[in-house]
């Protein structure tokens, strides 16, 4: 009589083990500690602004490497272009329709609305530089301003318009050079390996930027 043998046991993760279940609990208790104590809730406000600063040092290293790896795998030039075109497209329309959820939100919510603040006390240093880019945005300054000033001012500003523009330069140049430029490409596959890693620590610092930011 033939036998089956038994599969591979299948090993499952505790609940409380599940980055999302953290997630969830710490901002549970962020909420509690913000409404027992609020002074103590504020002074906490640093970890949260360290994780999103954690995750936007990474957004332009993450674009770049796998945009540049990405292009310098394909071997046709025009398919390289219609990426490239469906890249910067793609990312202009996510942005309008975040854009739009945003002017939604903020007509429906109102946010803010019944608040004691007084207008007069409020830094406005902070939002100048927006105000005034809002007055010059047209069609063409657009167009200029995905043309960095400098290859590392790109990644130092976190423009990541700019950032994505760069790599699909690099990722061409890469399928142009062809073999000679194969050790370059397998080092940006190792950087983005690399800064994946980098991610993965960060992300289980997750329930801590989410405890601080509520």
């Amino acid at each position: 009589m033939a036998t089956v043998a038994a599969g591979p046991a299948v090993h499952h993760r505790p609940w409380y083990r599940h980055l999302y279940v953290q997630v969830l609990c710490a901002i549970a208790i962020g909420v509690l500690v913000g409404y027992l104590a609020p002074k103590a809730g504020e002074q906490l406000k640093p970890l949260g602004d360290a994780f999103v600063s954690l995750i936007k040092m990474l957004i332009a290293p993450i674009i770049f490497c796998t945009v540049v790896h990405g292009i310098a795998h394909m071997a046709d030039m025009a398919r390289v272009g219609r990426v490239a075109v469906k890249a910067i497209v793609y990312f202009e329309i996510m942005t309008t329709i975040a854009l739009i959820i945003g002017l939604i939100a903020v007509n429906l919510l109102k946010p803010g609305v019944g608040m004691n603040i007084d207008p007069a006390s409020i830094n406005a240093s902070a939002i100048e530089p927006y105000v005034k880019q809002t007055g010059a945005i047209g069609f063409v300054p657009f167009l200029m301003n995905i043309v960095p000033a400098t290859f590392i001012g790109a990644f130092a500003e976190g423009n990541i318009l700019q950032v994505l523009f760069i790599s699909v330069l690099c990722g061409f140049a890469l399928v142009q050079l062809g073999e000679r430029g194969a050790p370059l490409v397998h080092l940006i596959d190792v950087a983005a390996k690399m800064v994946f890693a980098v991610v993965g620590f960060v992300m289980w610092a997750a329930p801590i930027g989410a405890f601080g930011a509520i």
